[in-house]
């Protein structure tokens, strides 16, 4: 008898991370219990995990559906700020990325930043001080195929934040972006001691996707029990 797509063998929950760069993502699933592979189309030799090198949309078209949930984080350069200030141009992946992702039929989360909130379907806004990180660091997060994600509370911005680039004093918070200045202190407030400056400046904190792991696990169905 075939065994249907529903009925997942007794395994570790397999997790592909699309447009992975060095791994934030990849290592917050890796530590919420997850078997991890990236995709990017560079070669990431930081990354800490499982890491096949093409093209993210067609490897999630292609194998997506043999995962049991789905990362995906589109480039950002099309809706930050600084990019278009530059008058450069860049793809927008969001919505070629949501059609992959949706037609595997497995739960995903896709990750963007704020300027591109408006083009994604009610995110949730995840920020560094909601998990005890000295950054504040704003990611949205779209959840799709079944799975949803509840709203944590934002705590006030107490902490006053470095300008971009300049070296962040005691107690103050660190933005990380652009060619910021303190990569060591910044592998230890993002928790990425793998990285450097290009992966820091780009990635998500691990600690917010081992918090979206950790409710992936639950939403996913119970592994089949052998006979």
């Amino acid at each position: 008898m075939t065994q249907t797509t529903d009925i997942r063998r007794e395994h570790q929950p397999r997790l592909l991370d699309a447009f992975c760069c060095q791994g934030g993502a990849g290592m917050g699933y890796h530590r919420a219990g997850f078997e991890v592979t990236g995709v990017d189309k560079d070669a990431q030799i930081r990354y800490p995990l499982g890491f096949d090198q093409g093209d993210a949309i067609d490897f999630i078209r292609t194998f997506g559906s043999g995962f049991d949930f789905i990362h995906a984080s589109p480039p950002c350069q099309h809706d930050t700020d600084c990019q278009r200030i530059q008058g450069r141009a860049h793809p927008d992946l969001i919505g070629p990325t949501r059609d992959a992702l949706e037609s595997t039929g497995r739960p995903w989360v896709m990750e963007n930043v704020r300027g591109a909130a408006p083009k994604l379907h009610q995110p949730v806004m995840l920020c560094g001080a909601m998990f005890g990180l000295q950054t504040y660091r704003h990611r949205y997060f779209e959840t799709g195929g079944g799975f949803a994600l509840p709203q944590l509370p934002h705590p006030t911005h107490t902490a006053p934040q470095a300008k971009m680039g300049r070296p962040v004093p005691d107690g103050w918070f660190g933005q990380f972006v652009g060619n910021f200045s303190g990569v060591a202190l910044a592998r230890q407030v993002m928790g990425v001691p793998w990285m450097n400056r290009d992966g820091i400046r780009e990635c998500i904190p691990p600690a917010y996707a081992q918090w979206i792991g950790q409710h992936a696990l639950i939403h996913l169905p119970a592994p089949a029990v052998a006979a």
